[in-house]
């Protein structure tokens, strides 16, 4: 794993909200608004930035969590943006603070972590648990 971030670093991610974003469940359609679950992709992708980078080529990420709440909707159309903010690097841990807006409008603070691991031992382990089914 490479250290090349540092508490506070900062990645920055655009998405347009489209209709494959928005609140649609198997009852249907719920409203034109980015859905929380689609938001919750973003963000864990707009802080999945960092390990792209900081992985080695025998390495994968992995999330761990993700927190959201909403402040306020995006709208279909709108454009979206994602600061993911590095708020723990611990061994091979990367947790972040993610502040998404529209414009100046805040929409949703969000909280990401993810590990960094080695590719085989994530197959080993997604082995065991294919193994034990």
């Amino acid at each position: 794993m490479k250290s090349i971030f540092a508490l506070g670093d900062k990645k920055i991610f655009e998405k347009k909200v489209e209709s494959q974003d928005i609140a649609e469940f198997e009852s249907g359609k719920v409203h034109d608004v980015y859905a929380t679950f689609a938001l919750g992709r973003d963000a864990e992708w707009s802080s999945r930035l960092f390990v792209l980078e900081m992985k080695e080529e025998d390495e994968e990420g992995i999330g761990t969590f993700l927190n959201i709440k909403h402040h306020s909707p995006a709208m279909l159309g709108d454009t979206v943006t994602f600061i993911a903010t590095i708020n723990l690097l611990d061994k091979n841990k990367v947790d972040c603070d993610v502040e998404v807006k529209v414009g100046e409008r805040l929409i949703a603070t969000c909280e990401t972590g993810q590990k960094i691991i080695k590719k085989e031992k994530l197959n080993l382990l997604f082995e065991s648990l294919r193994n034990n089914e």
